[in-house]
């Protein structure tokens, strides 16, 4: 008995690694971000699929280290966290120019990485994204869908609350899989 529940274990440990690795093939490392937060690593799927450009803005950015640091200035309970601003105030940007909207049919589900932007201009988002924490289906169509999280959600769920956070939390590093050093 003891023998086929060590069998059985060991089967389950065995299938549920053979799973992570089969997902971790699946990611293209050129399109993927590694999010590191003081409660571990979140990794973002980018989804240059359907928003290449703004994908392709969070690469050069993640790239050129302007995220390492940066505050999670809004995070709602039971909707998103925002980051991306350098000023932490919600109204900053990178120096780079404003990106047209790429709207799609995705949907923004849980973990799902958004662009924000200005209320009043859709062709506005730049640097700042946000992370939901569950389904938003009113923001469908209206918001640039640019990733998902695909690992470290629960990461991502211990995120301080506020607008802003008294105490907020931090983009420890974020990087390009492809470039990743740890």
């Amino acid at each position: 008995m003891l023998k086929r529940l060590v069998i059985f274990v060991f089967a389950i440990f065995a299938f549920c690694a053979f799973g992570v690795a089969i997902r971790a093939e699946k990611l293209d490392p050129e399109n993927t971000l590694f999010l590191d937060l003081k409660y571990g690593r979140v990794v973002v799927k980018l989804r240059n699929d359907v928003a290449p450009n703004h994908a392709e803005r969070l690469k050069t950015l993640a790239r050129e280290g302007f995220y390492d640091g940066l505050k999670f200035h809004r995070v709602i309970d039971g909707f998103m966290a925002q980051t991306g601003d350098p000023t932490g105030t919600g109204y900053g940007s990178s120096k780079l120019p404003d990106l047209k909207a790429e709207f799609s049919d995705a949907s923004f589900g849980r973990g799902t990485i958004g662009i924000a932007r200005d209320p009043n201009s859709v062709d506005s988002g730049n640097s700042q994204f946000f992370i939901c924490f569950k389904p938003t289906p009113w923001l469908d169509g209206q918001y640039t869908i640019v990733g998902e999280v695909v690992d470290g959600m629960e990461f991502v769920d211990k995120i301080k609350r506020g607008e802003p956070p008294a105490n907020p939390d931090v983009i420890v590093k974020m990087q390009v899989a492809a470039d990743a050093t740890k």
